[in-house]
């Protein structure tokens, strides 16, 4: 296939591989970066260098693969955070709110985009003081506060490289991830706020670093701690320090440096589902071009009330989701948003409702597993409770979106009239790929639709051959976009053989979920490829048993899981979590009503052949449930890795169910 440059400075190597589509697709990504500020204008706008046979073999006999190259806008130097602050200050904009900070106890604060702007100069100030400098890496271990996007960009403006680290993984997830980075400071805080509670973090931040790594400082954000009560927390003199005695003694003036487009910004650890986490390596200006661009087409459908809305990305900030659409995509694009510390049930469990109605929020985006806890808390709706006639967009990310729960959702939160972003993308992308478009017509509950601009997606099947509709098969992204992952951190041959090998031939990169079109071409998502049970020879999809079960009145949430079968290979084993008015109901009844309810649904070769009631479900902090878990604790074999979990207590209750199940049966 061989290179593909395109540009407009530069000599174009290989035209004739790049056809008009194709040079259309590139202008429209520089046209997309061109509402960025650039200090240097690019000269190449993308090179995309495919895994290619090297000529040598390795030790089966089969060739050797090159590692993909992918460079957008070469040449080109810009600051992200000059891009995400600065630029709307200059603008006049610096009165304009950039953060509606509620903390989970009820402790609010509003920040200006001339506050932020003065606050991220006095980290980066700090960060050169304490010598962080291009290049090193800083990983943040903070819950959604606002310091933990001030060190964020504070990080970016250095051409540092952040890694963020969610606030309820424990020590040992931390220490892989300060080790694999090489990190020379970790950002972390004494505690946080959570389900009414000040849990400690700071001694699980201390065993972290404890070991063999790279980590000179601990900068320490009091959160919990009481003024004067700092010589409570356990302390390292010399190594440890106070964000409030560092930070804030600072100069709030700092003059940005522009760093070339390619310049890493930072490492996303995935999930970890199979074997140990993955730290992909997102770049600058590609990056920063796509999280801005898709941010602004997704979630503000009425251009002349842009300067009106109020975005509010739920995720957590150390999730990918959170990286684009509540860091770097809204603040490049100037607007205000919301950031919210705690969990959504506490105190009560309309409390997403209640800032809803406080800020005004028009963009909503959040968790199929979110959506699902809502209409379990509130089948009804909210009723007039709270006011929701601001929101104009809705968005759901972390898998697909079940349809009982879609239209509850639009229904009651969307005041059924409301657009639903129903999107699909991954870490690697880090960007959305697919999705419906807030100025649709009309909508199909729970489906991902079709690619945005500027990318394009197959369904293909072993050999690469698209399938026809409604048959499953691979889905893959044949065009990416700028904001791409790079490469995996220090293991670049992990990145071809887990993303490019398998459709080295055609330049794909393997996305890892199956998928298929409906009869209008439209892709619906089917979950991971690991995720597909093969029944007597039938390929099931787990997303669509679960939704057949989730559209029953007594369950919330169902993650299926395929188990061993002596005769069907695999049986479909069904854990399921009830509404509390099924509460009281045997275990046989709730198995005999689920299964023909499948039945009625999808047909009887996708009856669950057991169903277990638990409390909760093991799900990674995107969202994603944990299949994989359920069968290892359904068959008793050896788990795997767990530090990806959100709710790690989730598998002890489930092994407690299974425990007394077989008791009961002996």
């Amino acid at each position: 296939m061989g290179v593909i440059t395109t540009g407009t400075t530069a000599p174009r190597r290989h035209q004739a591989a790049a056809d008009p589509a194709e040079q259309a697709r590139i202008a429209y990504w520089e046209e997309q970066a061109r509402r960025l500020d650039w200090v240097t204008p690019w000269h190449t706008a993308h090179t995309w260098r495919p895994a290619e046979p090297t000529g040598e073999l390795d030790a089966d006999g089969e060739p050797v693969l090159s590692v993909p190259r992918i460079e957008w806008f070469a040449g080109g130097t810009l600051n992200v955070a000059h891009n995400c602050v600065d630029r709307h200050v200059a603008a006049g904009r610096g009165d304009k709110v950039a953060l509606y900070f509620e903390g989970e106890r009820g402790d609010r604060r509003a920040i200006t985009y001339a506050e932020l702007q003065r606050e991220v100069s006095r980290a980066a100030n700090a960060l050169t003081a304490l010598g962080i400098g291009k290049g090193d890496r800083v990983v943040v271990y903070l819950p959604v506060i606002p310091e933990t996007i001030v060190i964020t960009l504070a990080v970016a403006r250095i051409g540092a490289i952040h890694s963020l680290v969610f606030g309820g993984f424990s020590a040992e997830a931390l220490r892989f991830r300060v080790e694999d980075t090489g990190a020379k400071l970790l950002v972390t805080t004494d505690g946080q706020f959570r389900r009414g509670r000040a849990v400690p973090v700071k001694a699980d931040a201390d065993a972290a670093v404890a070991g063999e790594n790279a980590v000179e400082h601990v900068l320490v954000v009091r959160r919990t701690t009481s003024p004067g009560e700092e010589h409570t927390v356990a302390w390292t003199p010399g190594r440890d320090l106070w964000w409030h005695e560092v930070v804030d003694a600072a100069s709030d003036v700092h003059v940005p440096e522009a760093f070339d487009a390619e310049t890493p910004l930072f490492i996303m650890y995935t999930s970890g589902t199979t074997g140990r986490p993955k730290g992909l390596v997102h770049t600058s200006g590609g990056y920063l071009t796509q999280a801005s661009a898709t941010h602004d087409l997704l979630f503000h459908p009425d251009p002349a009330r842009r300067d009106q809305d109020v975005h509010w990305c739920t995720a957590d900030l150390a999730w990918v989701t959170a990286h684009t659409y509540e860091i770097y995509g809204p603040l490049s694009n100037g607007v205000t948003q919301v950031i919210y510390e705690g969990t959504p049930d506490t105190p009560h469990p309309g409390r997403h409702f209640e800032i809803i109605e406080r800020y005004g929020v028009t963009s909503y985006y959040t968790a199929p597993t979110l959506v699902r806890s809502l209409m379990a808390a509130f089948p009804d709706g909210p009723g007039d409770r709270w006011d929701l006639g601001t929101v104009r967009v809705l968005g759901t990310v972390g898998e697909a979106t079940n349809p009982e729960a879609w239209r509850w959702f639009r229904g009651h939160v969307g005041a059924g009239t409301a657009p639903v972003v129903d999107t699909w993308w991954q870490s690697e992308t880090g960007a959305t790929v697919l999705s419906p478009r807030p100025t649709d017509a009309e909508f199909k509950p729970g489906c991902a639709a079709r690619p945005l601009p500027g990318v394009s997606t197959r369904i293909v099947d072993d050999e690469g051959q698209e399938v026809p509709p409604g048959v499953q098969g691979y889905i893959v992204v044949e065009k990416t976009g700028p904001a791409m992952a790079r490469t995996v951190w220090g293991d670049p041959q992990r990145y071809l053989d887990s993303y490019w090998r398998k459709f080295a031939a055609q330049g794909w990169f393997l996305a890892g979920d199956g998928a298929r079109y409906d009869e209008d071409g439209d892709t619906w998502i089917l979950g991971r490829i690991d995720d597909v049970l093969n029944v007597a020879g039938h390929r099931l999809s787990t997303i669509e048993i679960e939704s057949a079960l989730v559209s029953h009145p007594w369950v919330v949430e169902a993650g299926v899981a395929p188990t061993a079968h002596p005769r069907t290979g695999h049986a479909v084993t069904a854990f399921v979590v009830l509404r509390p008015e099924a509460g009281g109901t045997p275990a046989t009844e709730i198995t005999e009503a689920l299964r023909a309810h499948v039945a009625r649904e999808i047909g009887p070769i996708a009856k669950p052949a057991d169903v277990v009631v638990v409390p909760d479900l093991p799900k990674t902090r995107s969202g994603k449930i944990m299949r994989r878990l359920l069968t290892q604790l359904y068959e008793g074999t050896p788990l795997g890795d767990t530090t990806s979990l959100q709710n790690e207590p989730a598998v002890g209750a489930i092994a407690a169910v299974l425990a007394a199940r077989t008791e009961g049966q002996s």
